[in-house]
């Protein structure tokens, strides 16, 4: 394949994954009995953007976000796509690998994060992504964000992510680890901003297809893992010093995406959809 097939073809697997992910995500809203049963189910509501163009075309692209609100399980949950072309600005490109000697750039993906009625619930981020400059490679994981941990859930989703590490390369899971607790780490408050998960970025092998493989189990095993997660917890009550908790943790979880997500930047840098970029704030917060 040449480097534009390879460019629909992730970016053809990302809307079948984002596609995936929402019916199984509404089948769980259909599913609920718990607390807010007497809620209508939730459902996504789509809405796409394009990337303003200029002139000459050389800014373009754009993406679907598509985002469930007020649900029966889900408070807010988005599921966006994207694929955009254009050039870094002169200063951004330095710290893009392949930018410096040619600015352009085209990047597609998936990200997603959902934000739960029950604290018990575990909040969850998961994005992945190809990105080509002058270099290509993919990038992107998952992370749980528990405002009250449980072990089980805990183990239960490292272990799955283990599984699909594994079935690639052995060294995948403690690298791709050990990466995910660095950077999701919140340094002025001390505290790692969730359980952890797998991170990965600047994934180029020499073998594009083991690659793009890896990057869809990644993929599969998100939608294979969470919402079972989901559906342990999501008929459970839970008490008002419990919501406490969870809206405290939820201001943690701002600040990280404001402050040090390297997502954010990239999205604001390169002049992306402000509300898809900003999707990822939890509807409510509190700090202590």
């Amino acid at each position: 394949m040449d480097i534009e097939e390879k460019k629909q073809k992730a970016a053809d697997w990302f809307q079948n994954l984002r596609d995936q992910i929402c019916a199984s995500f509404e089948q769980i809203e259909d599913d609920n009995e718990g607390p807010m049963a007497g809620r209508e189910a939730g459902r996504f509501e789509r809405k796409s953007w394009d990337r303003t163009n200029q002139s000459d075309g050389a800014e373009g692209g754009g993406g679907t976000m598509s985002i469930m609100r007020g649900g029966r399980v889900f408070e807010k949950v988005g599921v966006n796509i994207s694929s955009v072309h254009g050039t870094f600005t002169e200063e951004f490109a330095k710290n893009i690998p392949g930018a410096e000697e040619d600015p352009s750039f085209f990047a597609t993906g998936i990200s997603l994060v959902a934000h739960m009625n029950s604290p018990k619930v575990p909040a969850v981020h998961m994005n992945t992504r190809f990105i080509c400059t002058t270099k290509s490679w993919f990038g992107g994981g998952a992370d749980l964000n528990a405002p009250l941990p449980d072990s089980y859930d805990t183990a239960s989703f490292h272990s799955a992510f283990k599984e699909c590490c594994d079935k690639h390369d052995p060294d995948y899971y403690p690298r791709y680890k050990e990466w995910c607790d660095r950077y999701f780490y919140i340094p002025h408050r001390n505290r790692a901003r969730g359980e952890g998960g797998i991170f990965y970025d600047q994934l180029n092998t020499g073998d594009w297809e083991n690659d793009f493989a890896f990057t869809q189990d990644v993929g599969r095993t998100f939608n294979d893992i969470y919402p079972e997660l989901v559906r342990r917890h999501m008929n459970e009550s839970w008490t008002p010093e419990e919501r406490e908790k969870q809206l405290e943790y939820r201001g943690y979880y701002a600040e990280f995406n404001l402050v040090y997500d390297r997502g954010t930047t990239f999205g604001l840098k390169t002049g992306g959809n402000v509300e898809a970029i900003l999707m990822s704030l939890p509807p409510e917060a509190k700090w202590p």
